[in-house]
């Protein structure tokens, strides 16, 4: 999947699951990859897309 058939959200931004939960379950947002690196800040879990890199606590 090329840059130009992301959906409109900002990466830089790390999203709220509360405020935006998956549109797909398991899948993201931005780009619909399934694969995702998991990293814990503070006990907050953060996704991040390994292919566009949207954010996500969870």
């Amino acid at each position: 999947m090329t840059e130009e058939n992301y959906n409109v959200y900002n990466t830089s931004i790390v999203y709220d699951y509360k405020d935006h939960p998956n549109i797909k379950s398991g899948r993201c947002d931005n780009c619909g990859n399934a694969q995702f690196k998991i990293s814990v800040k503070g006990f907050i879990y953060i996704r991040e897309c390994r292919n566009c890199g949207m954010n996500k606590s969870i």
